[in-house]
């Protein structure tokens, strides 16, 4: 219950991060913004590593685990980016959010016990997300939301990844050492990206304080999750953090005024009670 409750929290911040993401994608470079992002994620992850972090518990597996989740957090965070900056939030999230098949799965190849009522609570979950992908659809074929489709599911799969190569982290090492391993490893990634793509460069500085708390809410999302891998049944964490796709959905509504239709609200109830029956 508590890996679930962490996971919750952890979509809450995503979901609030995303509809930025959504914003900040339309306006500036999306390597640079992404940068600024894990920069500002990283400087607040490095002050509470380095005061509080157990570093003598930190083993050279932990180590290594924690550097494949930042790299592979880098490749999936750009996906998102992508996909924001091409297609709708009520594409783009839901799809995003379809990952806890994948984190359910892996945790069964590593010995959880996964009994049929959790696959059909994770299969709610994904129906819900889906269904909101579907309707958000029906009457947009275009190449652009076909594209942001696919670097959706693309992220999918990048999280899903990172979640489990970074849970198993936190088992083999200290919490904040592999957080703070973690973040410096996806902003290598970052950089060598932008590098290569000749993107080194300052967004405009009206867009700085919004990067930055897209920074923090990022890293404290992570951070839980990551944390989840000391906790019984950390999957539960990936599948309620899962939530951030309908999170962003909701204030993308709110904020941006996207239409939602009925079917969509059924979605996302159906959603929430697939949640909710993971918590017993």
């Amino acid at each position: 219950m508590h890996a679930l409750l962490l996971g919750l929290a952890a979509a809450l911040a995503w979901g609030i991060h995303d509809l930025c993401v959504r914003f900040v994608s339309q306006r500036t470079g999306i390597l640079p913004a992404m940068l600024t992002v894990f920069a500002s994620g990283a400087i607040l992850v490095a002050a509470a590593a380095f005061a509080f972090g157990n570093w003598q518990a930190m083993t050279l597996p932990a180590a290594r685990l924690a550097g494949l989740s930042g790299a592979i957090f880098a490749l999936a965070s750009y996906t998102l980016y992508r996909a924001f900056a091409l297609g709708p939030v009520k594409l783009v999230a839901p799809l995003i959010g379809a990952y806890p098949v994948l984190s359910l799965g892996m945790a069964m190849l590593q010995g959880q016990p996964v009994g049929p009522g959790h696959w059909l609570a994770v299969a709610a979950v994904v129906g819900g997300v889906g269904c909101i992908a579907v309707f958000a659809t029906e009457d947009d074929g275009s190449p652009a939301s076909l594209q942001a489709a696919a670097w959706g599911l693309a992220g999918a799969i990048g999280f899903a990844l990172t979640f489990a190569t970074g849970q198993a982290a936190t088992q083999a090492g200290a919490e904040l050492p592999v957080l703070i391993v973690t973040r410096t490893a996806a902003i290598l990634i970052l950089l060598s990206l932008a590098l290569a793509a000749r993107a080194v460069q300052m967004p405009a500085r009206k867009m700085l304080p919004l990067l930055c708390l897209m920074g923090a809410l990022d890293a404290f999302a992570l951070g839980l999750v990551l944390h989840s891998g000391t906790l019984p049944r950390p999957e539960f964490a990936s599948v309620g953090a899962s939530l951030f796709g309908l999170v962003t959905v909701v204030l993308a509504w709110l904020v941006l005024r996207e239409s939602m239709n009925r079917a969509q609200w059924i979605s996302v109830a159906v959603t929430f009670g697939g949640i909710a029956y993971l918590g017993f």
